[in-house]
């Protein structure tokens, strides 16, 4: 099927005679007779069927009990007792979506409410080389003692381990503390972390070295695990270098480019030559990329200082000896970065304001106004991206779909990245497919990151589900209101519990049944 197929059409194809058999031919009645099974939880009945592994689409009923998909098929009620019925008539049932770059707190906002919004049942946390300092078996544990929203993916920080190790900020690690960061890596897979997460633009990960990252891929290659990487640098004269020095990590383990970008790079063609760098690699591993629908990014504001004004070099001292220098260096970064404009401030008390707006309102050039801030004390969003760049990545069938957002962050992809996809790249645009995005956000991730019976809807998975019409699905969140809540998933279902139905939260806390995953 055409992924510019419109999705009227698509749905239309769904109904059709060809399409409408389930790939199960396994009787209800020969069923209840194997299993001896026959009270259920929750029946679904007449839903077309997307089950995220591509473009099988299909008519049929299923039934949940406890956290599983118990059956798919056609259900005689008169042979079951069910507790629940949904009447999917017209919908789409479709597994939940996994989040592959996500963060938040989880001791913080246990519910992650902006994330089930969207439709995500999943998110993988520990990203751009940060994760919870201290023992991390001891975190796990203090998590799964939350009512939990979502069920969560944990990666483990390089940068985390380099401080555990008492590299830090040290160019040249000794033998000693790269063999405890190797231990401490080690410990952290063991305990049930999917991998790696590095941040190589910031510190303390700008520090490190081949000499140190390759080691580390060994094994995280020999666990079976995978390298998520914030990338060295994002600039487009510098991205195919910074993708490359993953790649020679990538010889030894599976490794993905987080939320691919180019920072000034435009248009399909410059799209093609970044794309072709997961295609065309030698590696035998897996190589692959997750990206958000959005042309800005968001970070903190040390992203536009130099590196020699950041830690461990002293700002203030770094102020009073090089002023001159870091003003020239400052003014130059942001007129690269489409001017003061295009600089967005997220966090307070700055909060909703461009950087030429507290320039205007200071009454001083905006890099002296960078300057008075310091690289430590803000946070927003830049827009620095090419949408039809972008948007060639979205397409590509070896890139899934992330959020890079969390609960608190002021973006609007922490609560719209995935209904966006729906919404603008499938109704709209029409870019790709349903099934095509639904595979991107469900089976793709949960394959490439070794997340085990989520992804599909298949008996004996987990009942992560979702029910929907793709029309009503709507993004509501925007940069000057970055917090409201995308609506139109009628059903969220997560381990067989219906934690949304209408964009109405369940009052019933002990639904909140999300858990901590292992690898």
């Amino acid at each position: 099927m055409s992924k510019h197929l419109p999705v009227l059409l698509l749905l239309l194809a769904c109904f059709s005679c060809k399409n409408d058999t389930t790939p199960l031919t396994t009787p209800l009645t020969t069923f209840i007779a194997q299993t001896n099974n026959q009270q259920f939880d929750i029946l679904i009945k007449n839903g077309q069927i997307i089950d995220g592994a591509g473009e099988n689409i299909y008519k049929a009923d299923l039934l949940i009990k406890a956290d599983t998909i118990a059956f798919i098929g056609q259900v005689d009620t008169t042979k079951i007792i069910v507790k629940k019925t949904i009447d999917a008539t017209g919908k789409v049932v479709s597994p939940g979506f996994i989040d592959a770059h996500a963060h938040g707190d989880p001791l913080k906002t246990p519910d992650f409410k902006n994330f089930l919004a969207m439709g995500v049942t999943t998110i993988c946390l520990g990203q751009d080389g940060s994760s919870p300092s201290g023992d991390i078996v001891e975190w796990m544990a203090q998590v799964k003692q939350q009512k939990l929203g979502v069920n969560i993916a944990q990666f483990v920080g390089h940068g985390t381990l380099r401080r555990q190790a008492g590299i830090n900020f040290a160019k040249n690690p000794s033998a000693t503390q790269l063999a405890k960061q190797q231990s401490l890596l080690q410990s952290a897979l063991d305990a049930g972390c999917f991998g790696m997460s590095t941040g190589l633009e910031y510190t303390p990960g700008i520090f490190a070295k081949d000499t140190e990252l390759l080691p580390l891929a060994k094994i995280v290659g020999k666990n079976n695990g995978l390298i998520m990487s914030h990338v060295r640098n994002e600039d487009d004269t510098q991205i195919e270098n910074s993708v490359q020095e993953l790649l020679r990590q990538g010889q030894h383990c599976n490794v993905q480019v987080s939320h691919m970008k180019s920072v000034y790079g435009k248009g399909r063609k410059r799209a093609k030559g970044l794309l072709d760098l997961l295609d065309n690699t030698t590696s035998t591993t897996s190589v692959t990329a997750d990206v958000y629908p959005y042309t800005a990014s968001y970070t903190g504001i040390g992203i536009v200082f130099p590196k020699w004004a950041k830690a461990p070099n002293d700002y203030k001292k770094v102020v009073k000896n090089k002023r001159i220098e870091l003003l020239a260096f400052l003014k130059q970064k942001i007129m690269e970065r489409n001017g003061p404009e295009a600089t967005l401030f997220g966090t307070a008390p700055y909060a909703g304001k461009t950087l030429a707006q507290l320039s205007k309102e200071q009454g001083l050039p905006y890099e002296k106004v960078l300057l008075g801030i310091g690289p430590n004390r803000a946070s927003g969003a830049y827009f620095i991206m090419d949408d039809e760049l972008q948007s060639e990545i979205i397409e590509h069938p070896k890139v899934m779909i992330c959020s890079d957002g969390s609960p608190t962050m002021r973006h609007p992809r922490g609560y719209g990245a995935f209904a966006k996809i729906i919404e603008e790249y499938v109704s709209k645009r029409k870019r790709l497919s349903l099934a095509e995005a639904i595979r991107k956000m469900t089976s793709f991730p949960a394959q490439t990151i070794g997340i085990s019976k989520r992804g599909l809807v298949q008996t004996g998975y987990f009942a992560d589900l979702l029910i929907f019409a793709p029309a009503n699905i709507k993004a509501n969140a925007t940069y000057e209101k970055p917090h409201q809540l995308a609506t139109g998933f009628e059903y969220v279902i997560v381990n067989g519990q219906i934690l949304r139905h209408k964009n109405v939260f369940s009052s019933n806390k002990t639904a909140f049944l999300g858990r901590v995953l292992s690898k």
